[in-house]
């Protein structure tokens, strides 16, 4: 069971690394933005399928703080690209 749970968490590596790809030669914005969202959102899951797989006390609470860090990197990146858009709009 321990193999398949870190075999999950490896698949789920990989689509971050591709979300990663993405962020870096996305075409607008929102690809970028969504694209940051996986990279939170797949690195919550994977730190959560390896705490389970391995007993390791802690990983749960990294994986706490690496969506509390999401949820802000999200918020900022919004705001971002808000700033932008009034700079171009005047």
């Amino acid at each position: 069971m321990n193999e398949l749970l870190l075999a999950a968490a490896g698949l789920i590596v990989l689509m971050v690394a591709i979300g990663l790809a993405r962020i870096l030669l996305g075409s607008n914005d929102v690809e970028r933005l969504m694209a940051v969202q996986l990279l939170g959102t797949g690195g919550i899951a994977a730190l959560l399928l390896i705490a389970q797989a391995t007993n390791v006390p802690g990983v749960e609470d990294v994986a706490l703080g690496l969506a509390l860090l999401a949820a802000f990197a999200s918020i900022a990146f919004i705001n971002l690209l808000d700033v932008d858009q009034g700079d171009a709009e005047a």
